[in-house]
């Protein structure tokens, strides 16, 4: 994966197979732009030809994740948009948590300071979130006059959090706290502030040293049986297991375990 994705807004880096986005517009809270939107899209979606990459981090610069859309460069703009722009938009912030969702690797949101709106919609949209102490959440569509519906917010964040918690975050656009955002489940984890890329990275390398094609299997049907009934989800993980199966990762597994070693997973 070669960092020729990366804008002024966002970087790229990739080291033992963790690859990490960094938003980077420290002096603002790492806001999103138009051009961040659509090339953040570009580098999920490329993530599927890139098994060099094992996990990705997504994160920001200084001491904040992220503080959403742009006021002045997306904000602003919108208002003055025709409906067909509009919605090209909207999609456009729908494709890239499809992509994050669509991606094989295990994504994980390391979070300091403020995650709001759209930055709230990226960690929603991530696997695993870890947050520091001190660090805040808001989903303030509604404060600027918009649904909760945006970015997949009404079908994910219910998923993390509960359907009458999502409803609460949604309809009121509050502010929740670190230990709030911790005991509803919407933070895996929990850390000091200012160790959340080292904690995320931590856990990062040890997915990363793991099987990592059942690591995607799991992903994909922890979202594909949603929607499924029990009966049909016992076939759909069958046919997923005994694939799994199959791969050099399970030989390897029986071969370290017989030999009372630890397997070194390829990820095949």
């Amino acid at each position: 994966m070669q960092p020729t994705l990366e804008t002024a807004h966002f970087k790229w880096s990739l080291a033992d197979g963790i690859g990490t986005i960094t938003l980077d517009r420290p002096e603002r809270k790492n806001p999103l732009t138009f051009e961040s939107y659509d090339k953040l899209r570009d580098l999920f979606g490329a993530l599927h030809d890139a098994p060099e990459v094992r996990v990705v981090i997504l994160t920001g610069s200084g001491r904040n994740f992220c503080s959403g859309g742009d006021v002045h460069e997306i904000i602003g703009p919108l208002t003055r948009m025709p409906p067909s722009e509009l919605l090209g938009f909207t999609t456009l912030t729908g494709d890239l948590v499809r992509k994050i969702r669509e991606a094989p690797q295990i994504v994980i949101s390391a979070i300091e300071g403020v995650c709001a709106g759209a930055g709230a919609c990226l960690a929603m949209a991530s696997d695993l979130r870890v947050g520091a102490r001190g660090c805040r959440v808001a989903f303030l569509f509604v404060q600027v006059g918009l649904s909760g519906a945006d970015m997949g917010a009404c079908s994910l964040l219910p998923r993390i959090v509960g359907h009458g918690r999502a409803a609460d975050l949604l309809l009121t656009g509050r502010e929740i706290g670190d230990e709030e955002a911790h005991a509803i489940g919407f933070l895996n984890r929990l850390v000091d502030e200012g160790a959340a890329l080292a904690a995320a990275e931590a856990l990062g390398l040890d997915l990363a040293t793991g099987p990592t094609l059942a690591h995607a299997t799991t992903k994909r049907m922890l979202d594909q049986e949603w929607s499924l009934a029990v009966g049909d989800a016992l076939d759909v993980e069958a046919a997923a297991q005994a694939a799994c199966m199959q791969t050099s990762d399970f030989r390897v597994a029986y071969e370290a375990f017989a030999a009372r070693a630890k397997p070194r997973f390829k990820g095949a």
